[in-house]
């Protein structure tokens, strides 16, 4: 059904070293240096025809909750490429927001219609599902539902969408509270259902 998937390690993500930290009990955030409120993402200006586009799919750890805008990994990938040699590629477009889940991730790429078609998608998505107890198979419904828009964005090309495993957070000082044999096992039970819906 689905293939052709690359499945990112989380070592490639450049925002890794970022640990988690309470928000709210309903979500997992990257930690923030002030106590200021999450502010919404500004569209990046319309790419112009030759410019290649790309739309990057999250939670915090694609919006980088405290970190500036340079330091988000959707940013530091384009940066990345082109410093590489790769050029035409405008800036990200990033739907993402601090404590989403996927049903949220979901929501909100249909309130805001879009449509696409995108050059790039990546999606990283399921750690706030995993932190509010969402049942796995619930999840791998909508994650799936995710996957096959994330194809319909890129203009139905799978290989030219990108799934990132969530990070295992329970080594952060964030999860010190919580049972942290628990939450590894739940982030390895996401991440090995986003890998098998991938590479399917």
């Amino acid at each position: 059904m689905l293939r052709n998937f690359l499945v990112i390690p989380i070592l490639l993500l450049i925002a890794v070293q970022y640990s988690c930290v309470k928000d709210k009990p309903a979500s997992v955030i990257l930690p923030s240096p002030s106590t200021s409120p999450v502010v919404p993402v500004t569209p990046s200006p319309p790419p112009s025809a030759s410019e290649k586009k790309y739309l990057a799919l999250g939670d915090s750890y694609t919006i980088g909750q405290g970190v500036q805008t340079a330091e988000r990994y959707p940013v530091q990938t384009k940066d990345w490429l082109v410093a590489n040699g790769i050029t035409g590629i405008s800036n990200p477009q990033i739907i993402a927001t601090t404590g989403w889940t996927t049903a949220n991730l979901q929501s909100a790429i249909l309130s805001q219609n879009i449509t696409g078609p995108y050059d790039a998608v990546s999606l990283l998505i399921g750690v706030n599902d995993q932190f509010q107890g969402a049942d796995p198979t619930g999840y791998e419904t909508r994650f799936t539902q995710l996957i096959e828009k994330s194809i319909s964005l890129a203009n139905s090309l799978p290989s030219h969408v990108f799934v990132l495993s969530i990070p295992d957070y329970s080594v952060t000082p964030f999860a010190m509270p919580y049972n942290v044999d628990r939450i590894k096992k739940q982030i390895d039970e996401f991440n090995e259902i986003n890998k098998r819906i991938s590479l399917s």
